[in-house]
């Protein structure tokens, strides 16, 4: 018995509903796909459309809550013990992904994650950075991320016990960004047993340049103020252990004062026709060191 789950926020979800609920009527699944929109203001009559489906729902938040809350409220809405969280801009690229992961079930792992891909024609250059960091740091094989099972936690695509979900989500009020370095340091502190497998979805719905880049950001913030303190967070965030070497060593100050120096020339070579992924982790790298 399986429950999915989609935040949505802006974006029609009825084409991954209507892929998902045909592969679940074909597997023989008992299952349900809940979708809970996030205060948006567009597609909602397309979303609508969700209920129309035998074991569908689609309702509404009334304000704006963000993803990590609005994943609480769906999995209060839930009635199985097994939960496919799925982002809203994604579509599972074999026709057997919701058999592959109903085989996991029966094996005895706490989370199971398919993978992420990226089509192999390079999009518009208004989001050749979030592709281009995508292709090259989140499409990765199972034989790989199982080498760092708790490095490659996305929660675009993932299978999880219930019960294992409520005891490492975050349950606070404020909405922050880029909440799955929470959440894989939870799955690690708490030794739950995590397997991946080759069962991917495309990731569709690029942010532009700027925006991916102000997101990016922004998450480095919540891992210096939230996560950087955590006992052996280094094992599993490479920015971190970068930043944690840099204090060791006395360094932040000196880091902090060359960042300033660079900062635009470095920002040039990230916002560009082709994008240096090696800038962007020093760039965050600076930017997490002048942080107060």
């Amino acid at each position: 018995m399986l429950s999915i789950l989609i935040p949505t926020y802006n974006y029609n979800s009825f084409p991954l509903v209507e892929s998902l609920w045909q592969q679940a009527k074909l597997a023989n699944v008992t299952f349900e796909i809940i979708v809970l929109d996030d205060g948006s203001t567009q597609f909602l009559n397309e979303n609508e459309l969700i209920n129309n489906f035998e074991y569908c729902l689609f309702f509404k938040n009334e304000n704006n809550l963000g993803r990590t809350q609005t994943r609480n409220i769906l999995v209060k809405e839930a009635k199985y013990d097994w939960l496919l969280f799925l982002d809203a801009d994604v579509m599972p690229v074999n026709l057997d992904f919701i058999k592959n992961y109903y085989s996991q079930t029966e094996k005895q792992f706490d989370a199971i994650l398919g993978g992420i891909k990226y089509v192999d024609n390079a999009p518009d250059f208004s989001t050749i950075l979030r592709y281009k960091y995508g292709k090259l740091r989140e499409e990765i094989l199972s034989s790989k991320r199982n080498k760092k099972p708790f490095t490659s936690i996305l929660s675009a695509n993932l299978l999880i016990k219930k019960a294992v979900f409520l005891t490492c989500n975050y349950t606070g009020e404020k909405n922050y960004y880029g909440m799955d370095n929470f959440f894989a340091y939870q799955l690690y502190a708490n030794n739950y047993k995590v397997l991946h497998i080759d069962n991917p979805v495309y990731h569709l719905g690029l942010e532009t340049n700027d925006v991916f880049f102000q997101k990016s950001l922004k998450s480095v913030e919540i891992r210096r103020y939230l996560l950087a303190d955590f006992p052996q967070i280094e094992n599993l965030n490479p920015i971190l252990k970068k930043y944690k070497m840099v204090n060791q060593f006395g360094l932040k100050k000196i880091v902090a004062f060359v960042f300033r120096k660079i900062e635009s020339p470095l920002r040039k070579r990230i916002l560009n026709k082709n994008p240096n992924l090696f800038y962007f982790d020093l760039y965050r790298l600076g930017f997490m060191c002048i942080l107060k």
